[in-house]
């Protein structure tokens, strides 16, 4: 289970090629991996939106109740996952001029390993703090920008110069789709205060 996560992290290089070996499907790839990490920034911010609440600045903690952040935590699982899947088929529609074009379930799987720094980022939330929080997802989001451009070269076969734009543009359609995730959390959670 989640074997790849310390190659990606020490030496993404060779675990590309390990990974593109195997020739993983996406239930595997979801069942070892995707589902586990994806888990970590969810139940991180449970617990610490439930035990110490989020911090803007001076003012109180602002805590939900364990419901509502179960709730929010089911809501923001299903819209990750299915995240890891809509950026699969971007790099699968990207690669479409490519000769060696993979296909949408191994571009899927490389989607799901490539988010592994921004799954693991989520354990800051456990104690949240906004600016701690952010540092972590700029770290995540950079590492994982570095991942793609390592990776995707290897992945589609074709040289760095390529690989960079081709890394480039899923590095912007990912940054939106993770800033359409994080309005859709915060609109939530202003939902819950509204209604509380």
């Amino acid at each position: 289970m989640i074997n790849h996560v310390w190659g990606l992290l020490a030496h993404p290089d060779r675990e590309w090629q390990q990974i593109r070996g195997e020739r993983e499907t996406v239930s595997h790839a979801y069942a070892h991996h995707v589902l586990w990490l994806a888990a970590i920034p969810v139940v991180c911010t449970y617990i610490g939106t439930t035990q110490f609440g989020w911090s803007f600045g001076a003012r109180h903690a602002v805590t939900l109740s364990p419901w509502t952040a179960f709730t929010i935590g089911v809501i923001s699982y299903a819209l990750i996952l299915g995240a890891v899947v809509l950026m699969g088929n971007v790099i699968h529609w990207l690669a479409k001029r490519h000769a060696h074009r993979p296909s949408r379930r191994r571009c899927i799987v490389f989607a799901g390993y490539t988010a592994t720094p921004m799954f693991l980022s989520g354990l800051v939330a456990l104690y949240p703090r906004i600016w701690l929080c952010m540092l972590a997802g700029i770290v995540g989001l950079c590492y994982t920008a570095y991942l793609l451009y390592v990776g995707i070269p290897n992945f589609l076969n074709i040289d760095r110069k390529e690989g960079f734009i081709i890394s480039g543009s899923t590095l912007a359609i990912g940054v939106l789709v993770l800033e359409v995730l994080l309005a859709m959390t915060v609109l939530l959670w202003g939902y819950n205060l509204v209604m509380s």
